[in-house]
């Protein structure tokens, strides 16, 4: 092989690459992707093992190949969302939007002083320490340490906190979200807010056990 080359090169080859030969005929019909296409529109959550049973005569290499690199198909999973809104829901939010939008732009960053943002989740109201948190540096020679299990406390607190452009106007937890407890956020919202503007600090912490 390494005489072929030298001869080659000394009757004036320049190219190192093989020189293009037919090879073996490709079995990638343009048929054949369109009936692959086919069978993927049928059953979009398809897998090449569950495919390769409509052709038995392709490979699953083979198979894998036209669905990524002839069809340009990529299995992906679908973009979560934290709520499901209603048409009216979005409508209210793009209004909201290209108000806060104007607002902006009339008045500049000064604006963004008055925006308090908010959030709010579900906590455990007691997190047991796990195995791997209670792990310690000992010797050898050290006693093993026991361990009771303990179960995940099923109660749950309802943590919200609300925040303005430079501090934190107002973080409370409750048990229960009652209608009552709601009116009494607000209105910690609202002193919190206030104080915010003035401090440009923390402002309130709240507990409430409407239990």
């Amino acid at each position: 092989m390494v005489r072929r080359w030298v001869r080659l090169f000394n009757e004036g080859r320049e190219n190192v690459h093989d020189d293009p030969r037919s090879g073996r005929p490709s079995v990638v019909k343009e048929d054949l992707v369109r009936e692959v296409e086919e069978k993927i529109r049928e059953n979009r959550q398809f897998n090449i093992m569950s495919l390769s049973l409509h052709f038995p005569k392709i490979s699953r290499s083979l198979l894998h190949e036209i669905v990524s690199d002839k069809l340009k198909f990529r299995k992906s999973c679908a973009r979560w969302v934290p709520k499901m809104l209603a048409e009216e829901q979005k409508w209210k939010r793009q209004a909201s939007a290209l108000d806060f939008l104007t607002r902006y732009s009339d008045e500049g960053d000064h604006f963004l002083s008055h925006v308090v943002t908010g959030e709010e989740t579900w906590v455990l109201q007691a997190t047991p320490e796990s195995k791997q948190q209670s792990m310690k540096w000992r010797h050898t020679s050290s006693p093993t340490k026991t361990k009771f299990k303990q179960t995940t406390s099923t109660r749950k607190i309802m943590c919200t906190v609300f925040w303005g452009r430079k501090a934190i106007c107002l973080w409370t937890s409750c048990l229960k979200a009652p209608q009552s407890t709601q009116v009494s956020i607000a209105t910690h919202l609202k002193n919190g807010v206030t104080r915010s503007r003035i401090s440009d600090v923390a402002c309130l912490t709240g507990c409430c056990d409407d239990s």
